[in-house]
């Protein structure tokens, strides 16, 4: 496993258009701050020149989120699906492609996070001193929101290491994480045991989560991590299962 991680490694460090998208996003959170602390200088009155505002785009953002993690994952599990079987005749496990594939595009996300958390952190807390702080509320909020989101890229792993297109992917993506809270109150409201059941889906988890930061009373959601940790595992088991028994052309 370790040689074909090095040889995956080699080959998404290569992958200039993910190394471009990366800058882009980084390069929008400075523009960002820059614009609201220009306007904040300029316009007398102007709102929105605050840390609060700043950091809500990220809160708020699951959609663009969503994206990078698409982006991200697909640098080695898109195009590149077609040396699967080339993989597979040199005696590389089926397993060894799931799990290398996955532990070094979530890697290259988790170090891009974390670049733009530095970024967002240092530009809020240094542009926009006169707004009230919201860097603690900003951080907690965040780890709240990192357990869907890694359920999400786990989801988005196995859908495309399972060759699933990539339209369905973003549809299934929406579904779960931007619509699934109406969906099962939809269907359930009516059941009562099971009217409060939309309150655990993730987009409800992270509705609660960007409310809770809107109102500076955000803390620590254990039924996020629940849910996610949840989510990842049987995405997990039921992607890598398929995988295994999947004919590779």
């Amino acid at each position: 496993m370790i040689n074909y991680l090095k040889s995956e490694r080699y080959r998404l460090t290569r992958k200039i258009s993910l190394h471009i998208t990366s800058i882009v996003a980084c390069a929008l959170i400075i523009v960002a701050g820059f614009v609201l602390y220009f306007f904040g200088k300029n316009e007398a009155n102007f709102p929105y020149a605050t840390s609060y505002f700043f950091y809500a785009n990220v809160v708020n953002g699951g959609t663009l989120i969503f994206s990078i993690v698409l982006l991200v994952n697909s640098s080695l599990t898109g195009k590149d699906l077609s040396t699967l079987k080339q993989s597979l005749s040199f005696g590389i496990s089926r397993s060894t492609i799931f799990w290398s594939k996955l532990i070094l595009t979530f890697m290259y996300f988790l170090l891009l996070c974390f670049i733009g958390m530095i970024l967002m952190g240092v530009l809020g807390e240094t542009l926009f001193t006169g707004s009230e702080p919201y860097l603690k509320s900003f951080l907690l909020a965040s780890v709240n929101m990192f357990p869907i989101v890694f359920s999400a890229f786990m989801l988005v792993h196995v859908m495309q290491m399972n060759r699933i297109g990539t339209v369905y992917t973003i549809i299934v993506i929406l579904v779960i994480y931007t619509a699934s809270d109406n969906i099962v109150n939809l269907m359930f409201r009516l059941v009562g045991p099971l009217d409060e059941l939309y309150k655990w889906t993730p987009s409800a988890l992270l509705n609660e989560n960007a409310f809770a930061f809107m109102e500076n009373t955000i803390s620590f959601s254990w039924n996020s991590w629940l849910v996610g940790i949840g989510l990842s595992i049987i995405f997990l088991a039921i992607g890598l299962w398929q995988f295994n028994k999947k004919d590779i052309d």
